[in-house]
């Protein structure tokens, strides 16, 4: 069967899954091959990857599949992974302990099941966790090469926005002043100063800033970041007119911090500004604010109006790329 593969060199062969792996890209269900002088990497989102990666489709043999819990259960469980972690979002105990069991005994490389015991909660946004096997909520994710630890009782972090900080990532230049409003572990920020970026992340939770400075350091970029413990709105007077790049990762309420944002951004800045919307104008309300804020000041000009995943029945997730010229 066919199935979309990185090609690249043998010699770059190892390097290239390992970069894969970390973004948790190898399509498992199918082995890495050599054919003709190339190596085949399998891929799941093909359409995710960076244009430095050449992708065809390719076949190659299946791989001796692994049990999985779905093999250990009358139906398939949900839950997502992060790091070493399982997460799972059940209200039955004994499902969610029935779930636990199972991904233990499968071949997941899980150490780990927690359990979501209430809502995101709080001006740090954090919440609950049933700690359901391991020895406790801190884990190490990796994506995209990049490499983070945090506390889930303790930060809040989405695996499942992945995708769309290495997408915002791929469009950072060398030597660009990047500044994280609502900076958490460092999620935007790190693959940022990977690239080159001089970065400044702020966040009200103070643990999330200890793990934004050592997580700084596990990527060796240190040297290119700033980290700050503060109310952003505080930190503002220190970095006015600083930013060529923003990002407003707050979806519930960014409009209330867009004043600050357009007295960080520079003569030419791009904006990164998250929302919450109804899917029947999902980008408009955000649009406005960020012209009311920001006109006659600046030239706004949305360069890409992004929906990121639906968040709630009729509900987006969205993010306008927005650039702010004065």
């Amino acid at each position: 069967m066919e199935v979309p593969c990185v090609r690249v060199e043998p010699e770059a062969g190892e390097a290239t899954r390992s970069t894969l792996a970390e973004a948790d890209l190898i399509d498992d269900d199918y082995e890495i091959s050599v054919e003709d002088g190339w190596l085949y990497v399998p891929v799941t989102d093909p359409d995710t990857l960076s244009n430095e990666y050449e992708v065809v489709r390719q076949p190659v043999p299946e791989r001796e599949t692994q049990t999985t819990p779905a093999d250990l259960l009358a139906d398939e469980p949900s839950y997502e992974r992060l790091g070493d972690a399982a997460l799972l979002d059940e209200d039955d105990e004994e499902r969610a302990r029935e779930i636990a069991a199972a991904i233990l005994d499968s071949d997941l490389p899980v150490e780990t099941v927690l359990n979501k015991a209430s809502k995101v909660k709080g001006e740090t946004r954090v919440r609950d966790w049933e700690l359901l096997a391991g020895e406790g909520t801190e884990v190490v994710h990796r994506e995209y090469g990049c490499e983070f630890a945090l506390d889930l009782a303790e930060v809040y972090f989405s695996p499942r926005l992945a995708t769309e900080r290495h997408r915002v990532a791929q469009q950072v230049g060398s030597e660009e002043r990047a500044f994280d409003m609502f900076a958490g572990v460092g999620p935007f920020v790190i693959p940022f100063a990977k690239r080159g970026a001089d970065c400044v992340g702020v966040d009200v939770n103070e643990t999330a800033v200890d793990y934004l400075r050592e997580n700084a350091r596990r990527n060796g970029v240190e040297d290119r970041v700033t980290p700050i413990c503060d109310d952003v709105r505080e930190v503002v007077p220190e970095y006015e007119n600083w930013a060529d790049r923003i990002v407003m990762n707050l979806p519930h309420s960014a409009d209330a911090f867009l004043e600050s944002a357009v007295a960080l951004a520079g003569e030419d800045c791009t904006l990164h500004y998250y929302d919450i919307q109804h899917e029947g104008d999902p980008f408009g309300p955000g649009e406005r604010a960020i012209r009311e804020a920001a006109e006659p000041q600046y030239e706004v000009s949305v360069e890409t109006r992004h929906t990121v995943r639906s968040y709630a029945p009729h509900e987006l997730n969205v993010c306008l790329d927005v650039r702010l010229e004065r």
